[in-house]
């Protein structure tokens, strides 16, 4: 992560987060921290929220005779953790989110589960349209507190060149 204070009038600092699209380079790997443990309510809110009526994720009996023999965490709150958790190294000065692609869900994810992530960088390049702004590709994989991959996808988002964005 990224992180600048910069004086914006005498003895006043105001902090940013973030990488300008020129401080990314192709092959660096991000370890976004802190790790974030998954609580029974946070399944249980993000089922209601996105209306997921699945059992597996809320009915503790149903999910008893299931191979897992417990709930599981709702697959799209894993991907949404994961995306929040690389906010700050990769998209804190995102223009835009362009799209997800092969997002693969590798390993299941229990409450009580603990999630860490990393990003490497696998492409820039300038924006064709906008002159304050580059592509930036990456690639995260979620781990949970037992070193198992659990989650990974390949992001890519427009990110603004230094200088350009009004709190610059």
């Amino acid at each position: 992560m990224v992180q600048v204070f910069k004086e914006i009038a005498p003895r006043r600092f105001r902090e940013s987060f973030g990488r300008y699209y020129e401080d990314f380079q192709v092959g660096d790997v991000y370890e976004h921290r802190p790790g974030r443990t998954i609580n029974e309510a946070d399944n249980t809110w993000f089922t209601l929220l996105t209306m997921n009526t699945h059992p597996m994720h809320f009915d503790v009996e149903y999910a008893k005779r299931s191979e897992f023999k417990k709930p599981i965490v709702c697959s799209p709150l894993t991907v949404a953790i994961l995306v929040g958790m690389s906010v700050t190294d990769v998209s804190q000065k995102a223009l835009a989110n362009l799209g997800w692609e092969s997002i693969k869900l590798t390993h299941p994810v229990f409450a009580g589960d603990t999630l860490y992530a990393t990003s490497d960088v696998l492409g820039m390049r300038e924006s064709g349209s906008r002159s304050n702004a580059g592509i930036v590709s990456v690639r995260t994989v979620g781990t949970n507190q037992h070193g198992t991959e659990v989650c990974t996808f390949n992001r890519t988002m427009l990110i603004a060149k230094r200088g350009t964005l009004p709190q610059d």
